[in-house]
Order: C-alpha cells, then sequence, then structure tokens
C-alpha cells in the first residue's frame, strides 16, 4: 500500500474536474485517489461547495459550460468523500491571515484549515501562491504536486 495522500484543496482544483484546463489530469489522479486508496484525506471548509458552484456560474455565464450540467457536478462534488470542517471554526484566525497576506477571507480559510491540521494546502490558484511564496505556509501547486505512487 502507498503513503497516504492528506491535503487541504481549494475549488481551484476541484473545478478542474469538470474544466478542462492545465491540471485538469492532476485533479482526477488526486479526487480518484479518494475511491481506491482508503487512507486518502481531503479536506475542505464547508464553503469549498459554494464556491465551485460560483465558478461553474461564471462558466455557465460565459457560454463556457452548460448550465444543465451543472447540478450534476455539484452533485458529483457532494458524494466525493472529502472532510468538511465548519467556518466558523476558521473564520477568526483565517481573517488574521487575510489582512496580513492580502488575501480575500474565502482563500484564507483554506489556509488556516492547512495550517490547523499542518498539512498541505493544495491549489492551482497561482496568485495566491505568488501572494504567500515569502510566508511558512505549506501552498503547492496542483501542477507540481507530488502523488506517491499508488503500487508502492
Amino acid at each position: 500500500m502507498s503513503e497516504p495522500v492528506r491535503c487541504v484543496v481549494d475549488a481551484s482544483v476541484a473545478i478542474k474536474l469538470f474544466i478542462e484546463q492545465e491540471g485538469s489530469e492532476q485533479a482526477e489522479a488526486l479526487f480518484d485517489r479518494l475511491g481506491t486508496e482508503p487512507d486518502t484525506e481531503l479536506y475542505v471548509p464547508e464553503l469549498f461547495y459554494a464556491e465551485c458552484a460560483n465558478v461553474l456560474w461564471q462558466y455557465v455565464r460565459r457560454a463556457s459550460y452548460p448550465a444543465a450540467e451543472t447540478k450534476a457536478s455539484l452533485v458529483r462534488l457532494q458524494v466525493l468523500s472529502l472532510q468538511r470542517v465548519a467556518i466558523p471554526d476558521l473564520v477568526n484566525e483565517a481573517m488574521d491571515i487575510a489582512i496580513t497576506h492580502g488575501i480575500s477571507a474565502y482563500d484564507a480559510c483554506y489556509v488556516e484549515l492547512s495550517e490547523r491540521l499542518q498539512l498541505p494546502l493544495v491549489t492551482a490558484d497561482q496568485k495566491l501562491i505568488r501572494s504567500l511564496a515569502a510566508t511558512s505556509f505549506q501552498i503547492h501547486s496542483l501542477t507540481t504536486f507530488s502523488l506517491p505512487d499508488p503500487s508502492a
């Protein structure tokens, strides 16, 4: 059995399951671990689902994603075995992170969850990665995040 994958993932990673773009293959591989590797734990703050819905809505508005597929996409996310964390548990410390580092309170919730669990945050948000590059936060780009070999 391979080394378990444990990390925080943000909406920028999950959306790649539905919108074909750079990093989509890595996102599929990461989320596929939930079904194939029983020790895989992917954590999200509860706002994750609303953020994913909002991103899909933006793609629908730009006619880049079929409106008829949005509900099925959201259901697909909801049935994944993600470890959900309530926002009230994160928001106070997240606000401090947001103010200190000039990032959104939404992004700061993911960062705070990562800090609290001492797990890496995997994101496809290059702006977030750049904003926190000089910090001690464990921020990893989806495209360079290394998954253990499942056959190892």
